[in-house]
């Protein structure tokens, strides 16, 4: 991994222009740490087989990078990072202050433990957690709650879902939301992110803009984060950004020193079958999309731009007319997943059919078992990139919510 100094370490102004840089994190053993009994607290409906999973996040990776992408790993970036005494012992306070560690009788005793620890061990531990019998303890040191949560086995939790690097934060032109989560399973993934956008060496003074806080109370993830074009972003409301949310990060962009004059809100069905915009609308082109068709009678679309009272709220009439307009083009594609099949797009939306991640205009990487999905794409001549993705779907996302994007070429 190698730093490029010729251009900014962030810098998105459109969701289909040409990949440089992304972030990703490779699954590790966080995945090992789930069970029946934590499934549904830590988000996942299934295990999922952690050899398989790597394997086909190994040949994501690749692929990217076969494309002229330089890929970036959470981990990597995390324990060089650590290697700074004063960040370590920074991360570890917000450790103990974010777990309710700093509460516990042996809080001192799991400090010591987690300082003893080398960058590399360290940053294992905040993605994979920390089991209570990993930290060695005198019985008198235990806490009552240590004993009435005795079933409970981490100190720290792991961070299953931290391989869809999309949520928790999102470059916007040339700098970044660092996003607030809707869950308590991955709050901690923003923290992770903050400190590698405040510490690593990498991302460069012209890149320190914040969109968003992560510590704002209201909810925005980045799976409902779009960039449309270097002015326009499309915001979905769902059931893991509020509205309150999306006020305060378009306040902050059109209130700044942003290029961003206008976001469409997507409102979907709150439901975790759409989690996020991404999982059923998603840019393949300048001028194309892919939408799962069965929402479509069931989204609104608003329209926030800036004004003298502060942000202008504006009801659109339908998203094609919406796009159009916004982007100043005379037609837009809406590509219907399933070929417009009406059980064919409901079985594929599920494998995330419409998660795509576009490389480059009009070419996007898919999971290979969306089939037909994949077929409708190259019949309106999007060029499609297949992964598999067997064990990787299981926890409910596809490849553009396995990559955070830092750069793209500009659109001309």
């Amino acid at each position: 991994m190698t730093d490029s100094r010729e251009k900014p370490f962030y810098n998105i102004s459109s969701d289909v222009g040409s990949l440089e840089a992304v972030l990703l994190h490779r699954p590790g053993k966080e995945l090992e740490r789930l069970t029946p009994l934590y499934l549904e607290e830590l988000l996942f409906e299934d295990i999922p087989w952690l050899g398989r999973m790597q394997e086909e996040h190994d040949l994501f990776a690749k692929m990217l990078e076969n494309q002229g992408c330089q890929v970036y790993y959470y981990d990597t970036m995390l324990t060089e990072i650590l290697k700074d005494d004063s960040v370590r012992a920074l991360l570890i306070e917000d450790l103990l202050e974010s777990t309710g560690i700093n509460r516990l009788r042996e809080s001192e005793a799991i400090k010591e433990f987690l300082a003893s620890r080398t960058p590399r061990e360290l940053s294992d531990i905040c993605i994979a957690g920390l089991y209570k019998n990993e930290v060695p303890l005198k019985e008198g040191l235990r806490s009552l709650s240590y004993h009435i949560m005795g079933d409970y086995p981490f100190y720290i939790s792991p961070l299953p879902n931290l391989y869809f690097t999309r949520d928790p934060g999102a470059v916007i032109g040339q700098g970044i939301a660092i996003n607030s989560m809707k869950t308590r399973a991955r709050k901690r993934e923003s923290l992770l992110l903050w400190y590698i956008h405040t510490y690593f060496k990498g991302v460069d003074s012209s890149s320190r803009s914040l969109w968003f806080d992560r510590n704002y109370p209201e909810s925005i993830e980045g799976g409902d984060i779009l960039v449309l074009n270097k002015n326009v972003l499309a915001i979905g409301c769902s059931a893991r950004t509020s509205a309150e949310g999306i006020e305060k990060i378009s306040e902050n962009l059109i209130n700044s020193n942003s290029p961003i004059e206008e976001i469409l809100v997507i409102q979907i069905p709150f439901k975790r079958a759409y989690m996020h915009l991404d999982t059923v609308f998603t840019m393949l082109d300048r001028d194309k999309f892919i939408i799962y068709p069965g929402i479509l009678e069931d989204i609104r679309v608003f329209s926030l731009t800036g004004g003298k009272q502060g942000l202008t709220v504006r009801s659109e009439k339908d998203l094609s007319s919406a796009l159009c307009r916004a982007l100043k083009l005379n037609h837009i594609e809406l590509i219907q997943s399933g070929g417009g099949d009406k059980m064919t797009a409901a079985r594929e939306q599920w494998n995330d059919s419409t998660n795509t991640l576009a490389i480059a205009p009009g070419k996007v990487v898919t999971y290979r078992r969306n089939s037909v999905s994949n077929e409708t794409l190259r019949n309106h001549g999007v060029e499609v990139f297949e992964i598999d993705g067997s064990e990787l779907v299981r926890g409910r996302g596809g490849p553009r919510c396995m990559s955070m994007p830092l750069r793209r070429k500009g659109l001309d």
